[in-house]
């Protein structure tokens, strides 16, 4: 709760309208509504400064928009070579990558790289190869089925976090006991920049079949649908993809395509 001031006391030393307080931060001629005072200085009374003011909620209207020009970019497959001779690359079909993952068996895949990132910047880890799979389509679908939702591994969290909500919304309420358990869940873990980059895949991939989301899709009789350097489709249960910390059923040139939530049936719950 700040005081009018004004910002040009006796001595002509500007006074900031956010603290009260002498400061520097006044360039000549911006300051609006105020008269010039003939030692160069700006008089004038200014309003209080209010919490909404200081925090920029205010400025919303003023933010920057994203340039439409790069929405409307068509977008390209990529390989990038960086330093160390590390590769990335970014195929934008499915058999494209298939066959890349095929080439590097070892590559590591990833979306938003949260996890990845941490393992290379504080664990050490080498990967002279990354993927990134954000712009297969395939692996993007969020499908809503007669008998569940599919689910891409591409998915971001609040991608599926807001479709369980309009899922939760619209049908039965015996049929989502799942889907409001993992949206519940959604809540508690990362936060929100994370989670609008962090893949639904990466999470599961990620094996820690104590945390996350992933006692969820084995509490809930999810399916796990991989896929083959051949494009041949397997389904595992949720419960026996994971063979312990860490690992998981994924052979070498196989990747996680998508899950199938299944809705849950009269007096199940979740």
């Amino acid at each position: 709760n700040s005081v009018n001031t004004k910002s040009c006391p006796s001595n002509g030393e500007f006074i900031c309208p956010s603290s009260g307080k002498p400061c520097s931060c006044r360039v000549d001629g911006n300051a609006p509504n105020s008269e010039r005072s003939a030692g160069g200085g700006t008089c004038g009374e200014h309003k209080p400064v209010s919490y909404n003011e200081v925090d920029g909620s205010l400025y919303k209207e003023k933010e920057h928009i994203f340039p439409p020009e790069l929405v409307l970019r068509n977008n390209l497959p990529l390989r990038l070579h960086g330093f160390g001779g590390i590769q990335w690359y970014r195929p934008l079909k499915l058999k494209h990558l298939l066959d890349l993952k095929s080439f590097y068996p070892t590559a590591k895949l990833v979306v938003g790289n949260t996890e990845v990132g941490i393992e290379i910047n504080f664990k050490n880890a080498q990967y002279p190869v990354l993927i990134s799979v954000t712009h297969v389509p395939e692996l993007n679908v969020l499908s809503i089925q007669e008998d569940g939702l599919e689910i891409g591994s591409s998915v971001r969290l609040s991608r599926l976090q807001e479709v369980l909500k309009e899922v939760i919304a619209e049908r039965e309420v015996h049929e989502t006991s799942s889907c409001r358990a993992i949206s519940e869940q959604l809540k508690w873990f990362a936060g929100k920049q994370v989670k609008n980059v962090a893949s639904v895949g990466g999470n599961i991939c990620t094996a820690s079949p104590i945390s996350d989301l992933n006692p969820l899709w084995m509490a809930s009789r999810a399916d796990f649908r991989i896929v083959d350097s051949k494009g041949n489709i397997r389904t595992v249960h949720a419960k026996d993809f994971f063979l312990g910390y860490r690992k998981v059923d994924l052979a070498q040139g196989e990747i996680l395509h998508s899950i199938f939530l299944p809705w849950n049936k009269q007096f199940e719950f979740v």
